[in-house]
């Protein structure tokens, strides 16, 4: 069957503006948001649909399907391909640097305070970190399995992507994973049907989107190339760029791709690892900007602000290219029942990674008595039921574990 034909919106040309004017409204919303990329899209909509009016929210809500279809960090690719729309390509950068600097700032700061003094890293703050990581990723598997493994066929889906992911503990596991339950989507899984809307962001035409697509894969290649090179460094720098291009689902699942990168090869420890997650979780923007700390206290040639920002770009660089590319091309590719037969398989896949890494390395690293099973109890708890902002969360564990451990 023919799908229903698409009934257009007028022809979508937002009010001209400056790549600073983006910047400074994106480094506003880098400063003050906090909660995740779903709490993000709120603050987004709030600012440039209600208060701003830069787009209208039918506009805003394609964009953000569009991002929600992509690997990488929704919220950074949803301010993307807005800056783009107001005021073009230096207005995407724009918009991806206001919003990711505080965050990257905050956090290499706190990779030298771990550098610097290490007995930070065994202090029983640093613990409570580790513990509310535990609260937090169960948060996040709590949430995504509701809202992506609704029926039984997904959910078993998920059981399966964990199985394989704690049996293949590796990047290429969870990819298996991801592409196992991607097959399964095509074959047993109905989509929806499409919404019969064109996006019609006219500021990214298709040669220019080809062009970004072609350097996504030219990048990808030639960093997994140079990593079979023997060059520990573009191995990390490749195992980033491929953890941008693999997360589905959310920030979250970059813990488990990253943690396979970075520990087994002795990048950094997993308790180091596991601490600056845990700090993550209290900045505002997005969780990508993790990467900005392991840049800044691993083992390699590129040591503190310069690794810093070389690994942040290493993990954002998939992001910026794949919506870019993407754009130009998104009607038609969105109404294809196949595409999003098989996206439900993936992110259904998604959530069984993030279950395996509750378990592995999340718990095995931080709950080693009853005392800190409390205490994720409790900051579970204040999440999920008590809705307490997650820095206020992060804050009371931190204080937590320094009690714990004075007892």
């Amino acid at each position: 069957m023919l799908p229903a034909a698409a009934t257009p919106l007028p022809t979508f040309t937002p009010a001209p503006g400056s790549a600073w004017q983006v910047f400074l409204v994106f480094l506003r919303l880098g400063l003050t948001s906090f909660g995740g990329p779903i709490a993000h899209l709120g603050y987004f909509r709030a600012e440039l649909v209600d208060r701003r009016r830069w787009l209208d929210d039918a506009r805003y809500s394609d964009i953000v399907a569009l991002c929600q279809f992509l690997p990488g960090p929704a919220s950074s690719q949803v301010g993307i391909a807005i800056g783009m729309a107001r005021a073009g390509w230096l207005g995407s950068l724009a918009a991806w640097v206001g919003f990711t600097l505080p965050s990257a700032i905050l956090l290499i700061a706190f990779g030298y305070g771990i550098s610097r003094f290490a007995s930070i890293a065994d202090s029983g703050a640093v613990h409570g970190l580790k513990v509310v990581a535990v609260a937090v990723v169960a948060q996040a598997v709590w949430g995504m399995a509701k809202s992506l493994c609704p029926d039984r066929p997904r959910a078993a889906l998920a059981i399966v992507s964990a199985l394989l992911t704690l049996t293949l503990p590796s990047t290429l596991g969870q990819l298996g994973a991801l592409v196992a339950c991607a097959v399964a989507g095509l074959l047993a899984l109905e989509a929806p049907p499409a919404e019969g809307r064109d996006l019609q962001l006219t500021q990214v035409s298709r040669t220019a989107g080809a062009f970004s697509l072609a350097v996504f894969v030219a990048l990808l290649v030639g960093l997994m190339i140079a990593a079979h090179s023997g060059s520990a460094l573009f191995g990390l720098i490749s195992g980033f760029f491929q953890t941008g291009a693999l997360v589905f689902g959310g920030g979250h699942v970059v813990l488990p791709l990253l943690q396979a990168v970075v520990v087994p090869t002795g990048a950094i420890d997993n308790a180091t690892f596991l601490a600056g997650y845990g700090a993550a979780q209290a900045v505002p923007g997005p969780l990508f900007t993790f990467a900005a700390y392991l840049g800044t206290v691993m083992h390699t040639p590129l040591q503190g602000w310069i690794g810093g920002l070389v690994f942040l770009l290493a993990i954002f660089a998939p992001a910026y290219l794949l919506v870019t590319g993407t754009l130009p091309f998104w009607d038609a590719l969105r109404r294809r029942a196949l595409v999003r037969a098989a996206l439900m398989g993936v992110n259904a896949g998604v959530v069984g990674i993030l279950l395996a890494a509750l378990y592995d390395p999340v718990w095995t690293s931080a709950i080693h008595s009853k005392a800190d099973f409390g205490l994720a109890l409790v900051a579970f708890g204040l999440l999920v039921l008590g809705r307490v902002p997650p820095l206020a969360v992060v804050v009371l564990a931190a204080i937590g574990g320094a009690v714990l451990a004075g007892v």
